[in-house]
């Protein structure tokens, strides 16, 4: 194969790889924004209001509000606690929900998908919340 030929491929693929992570750079800045958005207006008052119902029905839950994501923690344990929080690695941003559970010293945690920022609702961050939930209050 002529040198030429190989250069022209490998500058094609330089460029490609170029193209693909400043656009990679873009959906991330925009879900950023949709995602700052999607928490002041949906998560964290969802996670404020289910932290008072548990609350006024005697299980100690508290909300916190880290930079990015939004977390409800059990006031009895600093392990067991529900999180949400945005995932930009991959090719489409997610909101990630992230849950700990502790049984004794077994931390128990796991993830999962929730969905794009700007395509959840109010009911979704609930049907998320009350899904995880059942392991806290199930005791």
């Amino acid at each position: 194969m002529e040198i030429a030929d190989v250069r022209k491929r490998v500058l094609a693929t330089i460029e490609r790889a170029k193209q693909r992570a400043a656009e990679r750079r873009a959906r991330g800045d925009e879900a950023g924004r949709a995602y700052a958005t999607f928490l002041d207006t949906v998560a964290v008052p969802m996670f404020r209001q289910v932290a008072n119902v548990l609350r006024a029905e005697g299980y100690q839950f508290t909300v916190f509000t880290p930079s990015g994501s939004v977390r409800l923690m059990s006031d009895r344990a600093a392990e067991d606690f529900i999180e949400l929080t945005l995932d930009t690695s991959g090719d489409q941003p997610q909101v990630i929900g992230h849950t700990s559970r502790s049984r004794g010293r077994r931390v128990t945690e796991h993830e999962r998908a929730v969905g794009a920022p700007a395509a959840l609702s109010e009911s979704d961050v609930l049907e998320f919340v009350l899904n995880e939930l059942e392991g806290f209050v199930e005791r």
